[in-house]
């Protein structure tokens, strides 16, 4: 039998240890092709450890090796080095199909071991040892893209078995969450609606009498407002505030939960997050969009009304009358529904980043800013799509 000893080049520290005392291992191989390895000295994380390269090299010697077995009779004291050490060898002996017999070593290296073992190693937390071609970074995106997409169809899907199961009495949620949330949505936003919704209305009013007073048709101002406010800007502007304030809050608040381990929680005591967390969302913007599409409509108008009546000098009762005969309500019902899509969009789209949300702090502001811009693209093609349809339906 053939006998080596390996140890690190010895350095002085300033503790003055003995080069009798530094880790080592000494490793003999018998007939039977199994290599009894013996660990020697301390194994402490700060100090030097022996290389794997020569039990390595003697593992790839005819004939194959079919067993590593350790001993620990020499061993002086250890810490998580040793395991980290340990560790290495058993990956390299399962990838070479090689047999390790751990039992000679200590009950806490096994403990140890165990819970190192448990937890599995995450793939996206390793670093990539090469770069990425450009062929293959589209091709990831476009995985990206189809799963995401994949993802989003499902979620929309669920969405709407929820929606179905409320309609007939069956799905589990609190209603006092629901009337938070309607207050969140409702009676808070109406500061920023109001806001901006008399400036989209002076916006017009405004851009109209620049063009129109060169015909003498400043009259048609009215007319301007009340039909852009009434149709398209009141429910557009509306939802747009509604996606960057109620549905970034929607993706923050369901990405800490996530966080948390909360949805993971309701999982676990059988209640469904779509039905618990989603379901009160959505109910509340479907409620509270039209009223709040409605109170943005008057509001534009009356902001329209105030450039008319103070730049273009016509009358208050003039230019109401005016709107009154432009404005029916076939243009706010088309405004109301469209307001509705939009507020259906808006929760989807922040409940489905809050529910795809990572589980770190940077990934609840991905998903947040995630969600304002998924609310907003949804918007805009929602309004293309319903615009050609109205005008397919003749409204």
């Amino acid at each position: 039998m053939e006998e080596h000893t390996y140890r690190q080049t010895f350095k002085p520290t300033k503790t003055f240890r003995t080069f009798l005392h530094m880790a080592a291992i000494r490793f003999t191989r018998s007939p039977e092709n199994t290599i009894l390895v013996e660990l020697l000295g301390a194994w402490r994380i700060q100090e030097p450890r022996p290389s794997l390269q020569d039990l390595l090299r003697e593992c790839h010697a005819d004939p194959p090796v079919r067993q590593l077995q350790f001993s620990s009779q020499a061993l002086e004291s250890w810490d998580t080095g040793l395991i980290t050490f340990l560790l290495n060898i058993q990956r390299f002996c399962e990838s070479k199909h090689i047999t390790v017999d751990f039992s000679e070593l200590p009950q806490g290296i096994h403990r140890l071991m165990k819970l190192a073992a448990a937890v599995p190693e995450r793939l996206e937390t390793r670093k990539s040892s090469g770069k990425i071609g450009h062929v293959s970074r589209l091709g990831n995106k476009a995985l990206s893209t189809t799963d995401g997409a994949q993802d989003m169809v499902a979620f929309i899907g669920e969405a709407f078995v929820t929606f179905f199961r409320f309609l007939r009495g069956r799905a589990q949620y609190r209603r006092s969450d629901l009337g938070i949330t309607i207050q969140e949505c409702g009676a808070k936003a109406l500061p920023i609606v109001t806001l901006i919704s008399v400036l989209v209305g002076l916006i017009l009013a405004f851009v109209g009498a620049v063009q129109l007073q060169q015909f003498g048709a400043q009259i048609y101002v009215a007319n301007l407002v009340g039909l852009g406010m009434a149709r398209e800007m009141g429910a557009m502007m509306t939802a747009i505030i509604m996606a960057g304030r109620t549905g970034a809050a929607f993706a923050a608040q369901l990405g800490t939960m996530k966080v948390n381990q909360e949805i993971d929680a309701f999982i676990t005591m059988g209640i469904s997050p779509m039905e618990f967390l989603v379901l009160p969302r959505m109910l509340a913007l479907m409620l509270m969009m039209p009223l709040l599409c409605i109170y943005s409509d008057l509001l534009g108008i009356l902001g329209g009304a105030i450039v008319g009546i103070t730049m273009l000098d016509l009358g208050s009762a003039q230019y109401f009358y005016q709107t009154q005969g432009a404005v029916t309500l076939t243009d706010f019902a088309a405004g109301l529904i469209k307001s509705i899509v939009f507020g259906v969009l808006v929760a989807i789209a922040g409940c489905l980043r809050g529910m795809q949300c990572g589980s770190s702090s940077a990934a609840v502001g991905l998903a947040t800013t995630s969600a304002v811009v998924t609310g907003i693209v949804f918007i805009v093609v929602s309004d293309a799509v319903l615009t050609v349809l109205y005008d397919i339906l003749g409204v």
